[in-house]
């Protein structure tokens, strides 16, 4: 299934190896907040200080908008690495240049050297050719485990790659034979569930899960459009008017797959403690909006749910932030963990949801990409990994 070369089939002993991590991680007055995506890289770099390799770790880190911006430095990600390691972490103050090419220099097998944010170069995002030669100059070898960003055809993502010996990461690795199993070689029945704000965000994904997916199940604002769509009246309920008639479509080419809410949780504002009830779908008055799936619904679902071999999940049900409104996503939350299915979670609120309700246990792989998942599931070749050796 997975048919690039990994940190298993090369040869790292004495090399400096260049590894592109997914550490763009919330930091709060010069501290990690979450490290899940900096825990989540950690057998990669385990792997490659136990057999000898000097690693050069790069990543970006936000959206700096106009070259560097201290606010987005990796130094306090550098620092948080070296808590976890137990041992001194190197911090260069750029990714490419003498400073850099300094620090690379002097690395000794077991050390560890963080690159300033990658992003701190407007040619990242372009994909420049020199920048990606640059970053090359610094290694011998280079791995990808930055999933979370192998949609995007940057310098540091796919660019580097073509002057290097390019390999994926454990954690690339499992991302993709999670993903592409579920998609391609699923245990039957393979369930998809689809929530969120906007159907334009998942037109493809949808289209080309009704075509592998023995039920497409939706929640979240997305539904609304698909009411509409059909002709029944939302009162105030968000809709992308613009999306209507690609809803229309997706419903006839869905035919008896594409399942929608049976009942739906109703607020008269758009607010945590605002007043609620459950009605069916399709009699929601004027001045009120949907905020979540019903009991019936979840219900339905599970009846679903509990019968699938292998579910993929992305978007919640529901405005879950607010406690209320949270019931639908929680609840089908509940279902895929108690179900026996293979269950894949990709995208960053369902994974909060997961993690909310104390289940991400019981998951059998919960993503760290939300938008390569997206493009995965879409059928898309995701260019970090295209670049990448063959087997």
């Amino acid at each position: 299934m997975f048919n690039k070369k990994s940190i298993r089939d090369i040869d790292v002993h004495g090399k400096r190896v260049l590894v592109r991590v997914d550490y763009n991680v919330p930091i709060a007055e010069g501290k990690v907040t979450d490290d899940t995506r900096i825990r989540a890289a950690m057998p990669t770099v385990e792997y490659l200080l136990q057999h000898g390799a000097a690693l050069i770790l790069c990543s970006h880190l936000g959206r700096p908008k106009d070259g560097p911006d201290l606010k987005y430095s990796m130094r306090p990600v550098a620092a948080y690495l070296s808590s976890l390691l137990g041992q001194p972490v190197a911090f260069a103050e750029d990714c490419i240049g003498p400073t850099a090419e300094a620090a690379a220099k002097g690395l000794q097998p077991g050390d560890v050297l963080v690159l300033e944010n990658t992003r701190f170069h407007p040619q990242e995002t372009k994909n420049d050719p020199e920048m990606a030669r640059q970053l090359a100059s610094l290694a011998e070898i280079y791995v990808n485990d930055a999933f979370g960003s192998a949609h995007r055809a940057h310098a540091s993502t796919e660019g580097v790659a073509r002057f290097l010996p390019a390999v994926a990461g454990f954690l690339m690795e499992d991302e993709i034979r999670y993903l592409g199993q579920a998609i391609d070689q699923p245990q039957r029945p393979f369930i998809a569930i689809l929530g969120g704000a906007k159907i334009s965000d998942k037109i493809g994904v949808i289209r080309n899960l009704l075509t592998k997916a023995n039920q497409v199940l939706i929640g979240g604002g997305m539904a609304n459009t698909f009411f509409k769509a059909q002709g029944y009246h939302i009162g105030d309920s968000l809709v992308e008017e613009d999306a209507l008639e690609t809803a229309r479509q997706l419903l006839q080419d869905g035919g008896t797959t594409l399942r929608l809410p049976v009942d739906v949780v109703i607020a008269d504002r758009f607010d945590a403690n605002a007043d609620l009830k459950v009605m069916p779908m399709g009699q929601i008055p004027d001045g009120w909006r949907v905020l979540d799936i019903g009991p019936e619904t979840i219900e339905a679902f599970g009846k679903v749910i509990g019968d699938a071999g292998t579910i993929v999940w992305n978007g919640p049900m529901g405005v879950f932030e607010f406690p209320r409104f949270a019931e639908g996503t929680f609840g089908v939350a509940r279902l895929v963990a108690e179900s026996n299915a293979i269950s894949v979670i990709g995208g960053g609120d369902s994974v909060a949801a997961i993690n909310q309700a104390g289940l991400a246990g019981r998951i059998t792989h919960i993503s760290t990409g939300g938008g390569a998942s997206l493009e995965m599931l879409e059928g898309l070749v995701l260019p970090g990994l295209a670049a990448l050796q063959d087997k």
